[in-house]
C-alpha cells in the first residue's frame, strides 16, 4: 500500500467515529477541547488497536488462504464500505424520527464503549490487510491518529454542524474503503498478468 493509501484508509476508518463524535458534540453542553481531545484520544486508541487484533487473527489465517488474499481483501473492504454507506443511510431515516438529545456530558465508559461500536470495522480491516504486504503499525498508528484529529474535531464542530454532517461522512468514508479495495484488486491481478 502506498502512503497515499494508507493515509486514506486512516481517514475512511475515522468517518464512522466523525460522524458519532458530531452527534455527541452536538448533544453536549458547550463541549471544549480538552474534552474533545480526551474523546479524541479514547476513540484513536481503540481505533489503532482493533486493526491489530484484526491483524494477528488474518495472519493466523494466511497461510490457508494465500491464492486468495488480494479478494478477501477486496471483499472484506468493499462490503465494509458497503455497510457504511447503508448505515448512513438508515441513521439519515432514523434521525429524522428521533426527538432531539438533551445536552449533556458522556462519561469515559460511555466514550470507550462508543469508540469499541465505531472500531469494529477497523478489526475487519485489519483482518484484510493481513492478506497484502503491508507495515500494520504505521497502519494502526495512521488510523488511530487521523480518528483522534477527526473525533476532537467533530466533537467541536457538532454543535455548528449537527448529524447531518456526521452521517455524509460516513457514506463518503464507505466509497473510500470501496475504492483503496478497488485498487488492491486491480494492483495484484495486474501485478499477475
Amino acid at each position: 500500500m502506498s502512503p497515499f493509501s494508507i493515509l486514506l484508509l486512516g481517514f475512511a476508518m475515522s468517518t464512522d467515529a466523525f460522524a458519532a463524535a458530531v452527534g455527541k458534540g452536538a448533544a453536549m453542553r458547550d463541549p471544549r477541547l480538552p474534552e474533545a481531545l480526551r474523546a479524541g484520544a479514547i476513540f484513536g486508541t481503540i481505533e489503532a488497536l482493533t486493526p491489530l487484533a484484526g491483524w494477528a487473527l488474518g495472519i493466523a489465517a494466511a497461510p490457508f488462504v494465500e491464492a486468495w488474499d488480494h479478494w478477501i481483501a477486496f471483499v472484506v473492504l468493499a462490503a465494509l464500505g458497503l455497510h457504511m454507506i447503508v448505515a448512513s443511510l438508515r441513521q439519515e431515516s432514523q434521525a429524522e424520527a428521533a426527538p432531539a438529545e438533551t445536552g449533556k456530558r458522556h462519561g469515559l465508559l460511555a466514550l470507550a464503549a462508543t469508540g469499541l461500536a465505531t472500531s469494529i470495522d477497523a478489526m475487519a480491516v485489519g483482518v484484510g490487510l493481513a492478506f497484502i504486504d503491508v507495515n500494520i503499525l504505521v497502519v494502526a498508528a495512521v488510523i488511530g491518529l487521523c480518528t483522534l484529529t477527526m473525533v476532537t474535531a467533530g466533537i467541536m464542530l457538532g454543535r455548528a454542524l449537527g448529524r447531518l454532517v456526521g452521517r455524509r461522512a460516513e457514506a463518503v468514508g464507505g466509497l473510500i474503503l470501496i475504492a483503496i479495495g478497488v485498487a488492491i484488486l486491480h494492483e495484484h491481478l495486474s501485478g499477475a498478468a
